[in-house]
């Protein structure tokens, strides 16, 4: 069992602000080729609503071959505008990796975030799966160390999820224009392309609707 002693202030939600904020990171998968040694790969993912990981991988790859023998994983990103890598801020999801069998609605979030991914979606080949995390370990710098229980981490059902793409095009018909392109609104902030760039806001507080994120969403902004 986890011993969780985090202080009062939310390290799960910190943990689910990192790793929204990046879009990459290094998947450790357990070797079928070599009994089980690990084995790492770097994968794109994108953090869903609820803070589950979706990955989109090639059923040729060796991770994947890794996950469909045994579906025990871990994936961990930093701080990738921090060059003090010892000090820096860092999150390691611990879990299993589950094929998804919706793979259009996956798609249809994943390639508004990784719009470059449309060649593999395509193929039959690549597919969606899953990561919901067992524990988080979450590191926001020297000392700051936490194991982060997954009732901190992960987000129930809530209204934002499925009203999600009515307030991105309501957003992107007023502002695109002058903000940049959005491509996504969760109960922790939003994200923005601009210049080809991927620009992630935090909320200061979460969110669970549409009229919610409306009110974070700054005047400035829209």
């Amino acid at each position: 069992m986890i011993t969780d002693k985090t202080a009062p202030q939310d390290h799960g939600r910190t943990a689910r602000q990192l790793l929204r904020a990046h879009r990459y990171g290094a998947l450790g998968t357990l070797s079928q080729k070599f009994d089980g040694h690990p084995f790492t790969s770097i994968t794109p993912y994108m953090v869903d609503h609820d803070g589950s990981l979706l990955i989109l991988i090639s059923g040729l790859a060796e991770h994947t071959k890794n996950i469909q023998g045994d579906s025990r994983v871990s994936l961990i990103t930093h701080n990738q505008d921090d060059p003090h890598i010892q000090t820096q801020g860092r999150v390691t999801v611990v879990g299993h990796a589950v094929f998804q069998q919706d793979r259009e609605r996956c798609g249809k979030r994943y390639l508004r975030y990784f719009p470059e991914a449309q060649t593999y979606f395509d193929m039959a080949d690549f597919n969606f799966y899953r990561i919901t995390p067992l524990a988080i370990r979450f590191i926001g710098g020297f000392g700051d160390i936490h194991w982060v229980k997954t009732e901190r981490y992960l987000v129930p059902r809530h209204a934002l999820m499925e009203e999600e793409e009515s307030l991105l095009a309501e957003l992107n018909s007023r502002t695109a224009a002058t903000t940049g392109q959005w491509l996504g609104v969760d109960c922790d902030g939003y994200d923005l392309q601009i210049a080809g760039k991927t620009v992630r806001h935090s909320f200061k507080e979460s969110v669970l609707t549409a009229a919610a994120a409306r009110a974070a969403i700054t005047d400035a902004v829209i």
